[in-house]
């Protein structure tokens, strides 16, 4: 059987001008593809097992190539935008033929020039086409252990969950909603710290530090604040939480740690419902 998307081992089973027709066995007649003769190894014979990359050519033929994709199928890749057409992007994947990234597949309307990550699938047709819903080609073993810091790319994020990230381009993680702070964007690359490693080899992730760590920045943030304030923050921990979220970034419970490490610090007091720097 011939996988389309796939590297494979094929058997010269006829040799023409123009190149050889490869078979998954010598005794296949019927299902048979070309390899171009510009890519056939020198010596090549009937006969011979060749080890090749199986796809579909301008004219929607399949074809098979000795040449390196840059992504094969079950797997996920950074590739370039080569140009944008009418039904799509296509990208540049090594190959004479630009793979289609169809506008349904795209998570955001990409642009000429752009890296974006993605996976390979069949589609209705029978054409090879990408996809940036990668989540089911993200591997769940990779090296990363609580505290390590990692980067990756947010392919997708969720109201519900939080931010989807493919580490080093190729393992799943998540960073929870409660862990999300700033922006962060699909398409973008985080850096971060694992929080967790799942039983199911997937990384839960967090783009704020330690508690320690990020108690000592948080405190020079909000002193930061304060200048801008001239001295006086006009609220305190008491404040809604969606107040504090908005000016600071931080949530309720960072806030007022970052705050009782200030004035354990002697650098900032509270008196009638202000923050005052010293």
């Amino acid at each position: 059987m011939i996988r389309l998307g796939e590297w494979q081992e094929m058997v010269v089973i006829k040799k023409v001008e123009f190149g050889v027709y490869l078979a998954p066995d010598a005794e296949e007649k019927e299902e048979r593809i070309l390899l171009p003769a510009k890519q056939v190894p020198d010596g090549c014979k009937t006969g011979d097992s060749l080890k090749v990359f199986v796809y579909r050519d301008s004219g929607d033929r399949m074809i098979a190539t000795v040449r390196e994709p840059k992504l094969v199928m079950g797997q996920v890749a950074e590739l370039t935008v080569a140009q944008v057409g009418k039904i799509g992007a296509f990208l540049d994947w090594g190959l004479e033929k630009d793979l289609l990234l169809p506008y349904k597949e795209q998570k955001y309307r990409v642009q000429e020039g752009d890296r974006v990550l993605v996976a390979l699938y069949i589609d209705k047709s029978s054409r090879l086409c990408a996809t940036m819903n990668v989540y089911k080609n993200l591997r769940a073993d990779s090296p990363y252990r609580r505290d390590d810091r990692v980067k990756g790319r947010v392919y997708e994020i969720s109201d519900n969950f939080g931010a989807f990230v493919a580490v080093d381009n190729c393992y799943s993680a998540l960073i929870p909603k409660k862990e999300l702070y700033g922006e962060v964007r699909i398409g973008e690359d985080v850096e971060a710290r694992v929080v967790k490693v799942l039983e199911d080899g997937r990384l839960t992730l967090g783009i704020r530090e330690n508690t320690v760590a990020q108690m000592e920045k948080d405190g020079e943030k909000l002193l930061g604040l304060l200048d801008s304030y001239e001295g006086v923050l006009p609220f305190t921990e008491k404040a809604d939480p969606e107040v504090i979220r908005r000016e600071t970034g931080m949530s309720k419970n960072e806030f007022k740690r970052a705050v009782g490490h200030l004035m354990k610090q002697g650098k900032v007091q509270i008196n009638n419902g202000v923050i005052r720097k010293k």
